[in-house]
């Protein structure tokens, strides 16, 4: 997984140092200038309120409020940050989002709410295509290629979900355990955890309606809000689009994020991407790259927080709860 990770990220790379010299550094310099100032705004708006919503999505991803806010705030900055930066096919993160969390709640809560959470995210952001594709129709003709890619990356998502869903809330995963335990490949302590993992995932879905539906609705309404950040953007560097084409934008550009999973930082996959809609709305590919090179500026600073606050966690937080067992075990 690793060689093909690097092969990707390789692959995506040249094809980014094409695109640009296709294009031209010279229209990527000049949308940096018209947006002048207005950048430290990006940086901040509306992608911080994103993520605060996208912590709340995951605060209701456990079964109880154990974690304060405050460190759930910094576990996702610091786990999307190893998400986008190690080739873990943007799953690395989600295991440093439930250690960084250990000292007020134990893995066997951690990595439930970190898949549940996982899988949430991924039924809003569903949801917002669907909204998407609502604008797109709008905004593009019904036989457009683009509109037709979302349509099929939604299908692909909804199956995806649903059967991982399925998955999770009948309790399938414990049969898959008791396949590894007949193989020899999980046993003693190893074991326990896993089964512990599985129940608690089952029990959220079976007994936590509330729970999992305020998660779901935090994370679409992230979504939502980071329909504005195109809007800003594009506005800010004289090509005013509506809500509505805005909203096609991000939607599109998340189900190209949504498909590229495996692509270290989605490199060359969203700058292709986002070059094919805007020449189909009519803004021009210089635009799209533009576009998405501003985003990445954005997207770095959220990085080098969330590393900061992978540091500040691990230096503050107070240590693990003992473990009962293990206690009587050295008595």
């Amino acid at each position: 997984m690793r060689l093909v990770r690097l092969g990707l990220l390789v692959c995506g790379a040249a094809l980014f140092l094409w695109l640009l010299a296709t294009i031209g550094p010279g229209a990527v310099v000049q949308a940096f200038a018209d947006l002048s100032w207005r950048l430290l705004i990006i940086l901040v708006f509306p992608f911080g309120l994103t993520t605060l919503l996208d912590t709340l999505g995951w605060r209701y991803a456990f079964r109880r409020d154990t974690v304060p806010f405050r460190a759930l705030l910094g576990a996702r900055l610091a786990g999307e940050a190893f998400n986008l930066t190690t080739p873990t096919a943007s799953m690395g993160g989600e295991a440093v989002k439930a250690w960084l969390v250990r000292p007020w709640a134990p893995l066997s809560e951690g990595l439930p709410s970190v898949i549940v959470a996982k899988t949430t995210i991924t039924i809003g952001q569903a949801l917002f295509v669907v909204v998407g594709l609502v604008a797109a129709h709008a905004a593009l003709p019904s036989d457009s290629l683009v509109v037709r890619g979302m349509e099929w990356l939604l299908v692909v998502q909804v199956l995806a979900v649903g059967g991982f869903v399925a998955v999770q809330a009948g309790g399938a995963l414990r049969g898959s355990t008791r396949w590894l335990q007949k193989l020899g490949w999980l046993s003693g302590s190893r074991l326990e955890s896993v089964t512990q993992v599985n129940d608690e995932l089952a029990h959220f879905y079976r007994r936590e309606p509330r729970r999992l539906a305020l998660s779901i609705l935090f994370h679409f309404l992230a979504w939502l809000i980071g329909a504005l950040e195109p809007w800003l953007i594009l506005r800010w560097i004289g090509l005013p689009v509506s809500l509505a084409e805005a909203t096609a934008i991000e939607a599109f550009s998340s189900g190209i994020r949504f498909a590229a999973f495996l692509v270290p930082g989605y490199l060359g996959a969203l700058e292709a991407g986002h070059m094919a809609i805007f020449a189909a709305l009519g803004l021009g590919a210089p635009a799209g790259l533009s576009f998405t090179l501003i985003r990445r500026v954005r997207e770095a600073a959220w990085t080098g927080l969330g590393f900061l606050s992978l540091a500040s966690l691990r230096a503050q937080a107070p240590p693990p709860p003992k473990n009962p067992s293990s206690a009587r075990a050295r008595r």
